[in-house]
């Protein structure tokens, strides 16, 4: 499948307790409970926001970027609830090198229960697999510690640190950029097989 192909129906995935799917317009209260935290934000160098405008409006950024064929966005739900917890997405996709990017957020009543350790593989083997790539990226700002850890967890090779990359809430920031390759991640998944 090529990435264009991936835009003509989006993909649904699922994990043993956690669903993903597409962000709906029922979606907006609890998207907007996480993305109006700055714990959850700042990390990534955004204002929170400050109204349901504002999550409206990323709403349509993100069908935007799907009817572009520039994005994935996953809502995260627990498997017959259908609340959103968090997002996680593929995008800055780039088909001649066959790379593409990671992101992802979470309410903070879910951290530390391992929901991200466990979405993120579903996206890698979609973006692996499905997608066919080559790489996927991720960058973190360096004071995100967590995030850092669950990418080196999975696999992922810090590349570099761009210093004072970001600049938010008055300062500089650092940020980290990993990545991890397919025959990496076929090595990791072989070696955790049975």
């Amino acid at each position: 499948m090529t990435i264009d192909a991936a835009f003509t129906q989006f993909p649904v995935l699922s994990t043993r307790r956690l669903h993903l799917r597409a962000i709906q317009p029922t979606d907006e209260a609890a998207l907007f409970a996480i993305k109006s935290n700055p714990a959850v934000t700042h990390p990534y160098g955004r204002t929170p926001h400050a109204s349901l405008e504002d999550t409206r409006a990323w709403m349509q950024r993100i069908h935007g970027n799907f009817e572009r064929r520039e994005g994935l966005v996953w809502a995260i739900t627990f498997q017959g609830d259908e609340t959103v917890i968090g997002t996680v997405l593929l995008w800055n996709f780039d088909e001649a090198y066959q790379c593409g990017e990671i992101g992802y957020e979470l309410d903070p009543a879910y951290w530390r229960q391992g929901i991200m350790a466990e979405v993120v593989p579903v996206i890698l083997r979609y973006g692996f697999t499905a997608l066919d790539l080559h790489r996927i990226e991720a960058v973190t700002s360096a004071e995100n510690v967590p995030s850092g850890g669950l990418l080196r967890k999975l696999g992922f090779a810090l590349e570099g640190t761009l210093r004072q990359r970001q600049f938010f809430a008055g300062r500089y920031e650092d940020q980290l950029y990993f990545g991890l390759l397919k025959d990496e991640w076929l090595k990791a998944i072989e070696s955790d097989a049975p």
